[in-house]
């Protein structure tokens, strides 16, 4: 795996329609060497809460889907192993991931993965070695 990638997860996605950062811009100039990449089945839960929910949560997760699907993001086809959920999934392909999921940045922290997260709703900071 290309170590210069980050991964970005759903709620990351959701992040500019919720506190109005641009993510994308704010990846290219924290980590300018690194790709931006989200894996398939990132992709696949942004459908769902596209489908499954009404209001604002539909809307957003309509726009990060369009902000997944632009030419800024590279989809990596990779899929959920048996019983994986994805949380587990993210943190067996990433090794640095974009989340603001707190559970889920404990537990890449654990791992050794780096992540990158919003901080105070206001801009993207870095914690582990880049």
């Amino acid at each position: 795996m290309d170590s210069k990638e980050v991964v970005i997860d759903t709620n990351f996605f959701m992040v500019p329609f919720q506190f109005n950062v641009d993510i994308i811009t704010e990846l290219e100039n924290l980590l300018p060497s690194y790709k931006l990449t989200t894996p398939s089945f990132v992709i696949n839960e942004l459908k769902g809460l596209k489908n499954n929910n009404k209001g604002k949560t539909r809307s957003n997760a309509n726009l990060a889907l369009k902000l997944a699907n632009s030419s800024k993001v590279e989809i990596k086809d990779i899929s959920l192993l048996e019983n994986e959920t994805v949380d587990d999934a993210l943190l067996r392909v990433s090794e640095v991931l974009a989340t603001n999921d707190i559970e889920l940045k404990n537990r890449a922290k654990n791992k050794g993965i780096t992540i990158v997260y919003l901080r105070q709703k206001k801009y993207i900071a870095v914690e582990g070695k880049i």
